[in-house]
């Protein structure tokens, strides 16, 4: 972005300020404008002629001398005229060149000096005018959108160059914008001047004019954009909301500071002092020092506080991504190897660094505090534990920021998460494989997960009821992975991870069947005979009725998972049931002579609506519907 860059055309020369040691003037030469010169010598017509057409020009203009010049801008009262005026001191410069080579006594070469000043304090009065009075067509938004529009001169463009870039943006007309016309003049005339005033030998002094000004503009834009200077101390104890609000406020101003600010300023440093790189460097340095400062060194201080909400990770990897995205033009901005601007580099890579350490712990102080966690089991009949809905909620969230985590991970010297063998050899769910090739931020969240996993593993052992803890932990093992599914924790953690935990999900939900419902599946045994009907429905209806009563005060949250536990269920127990009702009808001849039978409760039907209607008190709050099945607490004899 920073296109406008300018070589000098030639080397800088101070001869009117520091290389002349000028005899005392005469009473003659006592003032500043001094008699015509008589030149004979014909080697010396050139400069005579030169010095000659300088000084009326000079002297036209000098404020000390003329009521016009003191009120009157040169390069706003006449455009050509100042051209004029910087093609006269660029000749003046060149005789005393010539003179300094020839008689460095000369009184010519005194006149020259004179007039030689006169023009430096002109053009540094022409400076100030310029830049104070163009403050909203110079400001660094303006010279962003005007840099991408125009043309780069060449290196070698002379000073005609500035005033023919100047005519080609009038000539533009309606093509640009006023404000960009009318920067592209003013940056066209101040390069035109400080061209003329290095070269001359008065940096220093056009240098001076420039910083002040041009500093207080990137000053007032920081403070405009929010960002204030703050202590460790003060940041420590602010509020975390304030903080979070001064943290967003930052993140916007960041991006402008950057992207407008900084580098509209880069812009116009470069332009106007295209002729020394390390004026301009200089300058820039000094110009956008302290406002860097106070931005870059924000985060820092926000890496630091003892303050550690939940948000505050989300809050940091945002400022890390907003530097990382950033920093390829931060580091074209601030390139020069001069102190001011590598300190702001070394200070930009010294917030990603203490954000890195920040992070990294953190993720250990949240995965202790999934270990210390000591909330009791709700009363929810096995349902999902608030433990697993807010580990889940907030990584899911953090798996947003994969690409900064990523980065982070490989940027620091952190060691990987323990292996499987540091959890409890009671654990259920040790992986099946050692993935150590898997990435670093892979291996983090799945360990973070595992750690859940065996938190909520332990909790399912206070359990007193067996077939509850295999329910408790189908339960919160599938909000896990449905988490993991709708969210970008499936593209950190891989199709394959969810798969394999989706399987034991499965094992889960076969253990809790086979232990709530084994005995129910048992008491219908194959081969049915009338003979053994009495019995078997006997057995059948207690069975059934227990396992009823206690299974649907539990919970299954997932509406999916329910189906198929559900299902799966009615699968093993209707068709077997079924059997044994056809079996005993056929003996009997007819329904409604079954139903007066009192050992057989119900029929297939009812069976199949009650497994239906399964976990209906445990996850409704709504009234039941009444119908030829009502749901029940437990179920209870059909009668004719």
């Amino acid at each position: 972005m920073r296109k406008l860059c300018f070589n000098p055309k030639t080397p800088s020369f101070s001869i009117a300020r520091h290389s002349l040691s000028l005899p005392a003037p005469s009473s003659s030469t006592s003032s500043p404008i001094t008699p015509r010169l008589s030149l004979p010598d014909p080697r010396s017509s050139n400069e005579e002629r030169c010095i000659e057409e300088a000084e009326a020009l000079i002297m036209k203009w000098n404020a000390e001398s003329s009521a016009y010049a003191k009120v009157t801008s040169l390069f706003y009262e006449d455009k050509n005229e100042a051209k004029q005026y910087i093609n006269c001191v660029n000749q003046l410069q060149k005789a005393m060149h010539s003179l300094l080579s020839q008689n460095p006594s000369s009184e010519k070469l005194i006149l020259a000096h004179n007039l030689m000043q006169m023009a430096m304090k002109r053009l540094n009065k022409e400076l100030y005018q310029i830049l104070s009075m163009n403050r909203a067509y110079l400001d660094p938004e303006s010279v962003s959108v005007r840099s991408s529009r125009t043309s780069v001169h060449s290196n070698t463009s002379d000073y005609d160059d500035d005033f023919t870039a100047e005519e080609d943006v009038i000539a533009a007309g309606d093509s640009i914008s006023e404000v960009e016309q009318v920067s592209s003049i003013a940056m066209a005339d101040l390069k035109s001047i400080a061209d003329c005033m290095i070269s001359s030998g008065y940096a220093k002094e056009c240098v001076s004019v420039y910083n002040s000004i041009r500093k207080s503009i990137i000053d007032e834009g920081i403070y405009r954009l929010n960002v204030e200077k703050l202590s460790s101390s003060r940041v420590n104890k602010m509020d975390w909301e304030v903080l979070e609000l001064k943290i967003k406020s930052w993140l916007e101003a960041v991006r402008i500071s950057v992207r407008t600010l900084f580098n509209g300023e880069r812009i116009l440093c470069d332009h106007v002092f295209g002729s020394s790189e390390s004026i301009r460097e200089a300058c820039f340095a000094e110009i956008s020092r302290d406002g860097a400062s106070l931005l870059f060194g924000f985060p820092e201080l926000v890496a630091k506080t003892k303050k550690s909400p939940p948000e505050k990770m989300f809050r940091v990897l945002d400022m890390y991504t907003v530097i990382t995205a950033l920093w390829p033009e931060i580091e074209s901005i601030f390139s020069s190897d001069s102190t001011s601007t590598s300190a702001i580099r070394s200070q930009v890579l010294a917030s990603l660094e203490r954000i890195t350490e920040s992070v990294q712990t953190m993720l250990s102080e949240f995965e202790s505090t999934i270990h210390k966690d000591a909330s009791r089991l709700p009363m929810n009949g096995g349902g999902v534990h608030s433990l697993t809905i807010q580990t889940m909620n907030y990584l899911s969230i953090l798996a947003d920021y994969s690409n900064a985590l990523s980065d982070i991970f490989l940027r620091s010297d952190s060691p990987p998460p323990p292996k499987s063998s540091s959890l409890p050899d009671s654990y259920l769910y040790s992986p099946e494989s050692d993935d150590s090739t898997a990435p670093a931020l892979t291996a983090r969240f799945a360990w973070l997960i595992l750690v859940l996993l065996c938190k909520l593993d332990s909790k399912a052992k206070h359990l007193k009821d067996v077939s509850l803890s295999y329910l408790f932990l189908a339960n919160n093992l599938r909000h896990v992975v449905a988490r993991v599914r709708s969210s970008n924790l499936l593209y950190v953690l891989s199709e394959d991870w969810a798969a394999k935990h989706e399987a034991k999900v499965k094992r889960f939900v076969a253990n809790y069947e086979r232990v709530a419902w084994g005995q129910v599946v048992e008491s219908l045994p194959e081969n049915p005979t009338a003979a053994d009907a009495r019995v078997v429905f006997e057995n059948f209806n207690f069975r059934f009725e227990e396992a009823y009563r206690k299974q649907n005060l539990f919970v299954v949250a997932d509406r999916e998972l329910r189906d198929e536990i559900k299902g799966s269920i009615a699968r093993k127990i209707v068709p077997r049931y079924s059997e044994w009702y056809n079996v005993l009808l056929a003996t009997v001849g007819s329904v409604r002579d079954m139903t007066r039978m009192e050992y057989v409760n119900f029929t297939p039907e009812d069976v199949d609506s009650y497994l239906a209607n399964l976990f209906f008190f445990g996850t409704s709050s709504g009234g039941v519907s009444s119908s030829s099945s009502s749901v029940t607490a437990s179920p209870h004899r059909r009668r004719s």
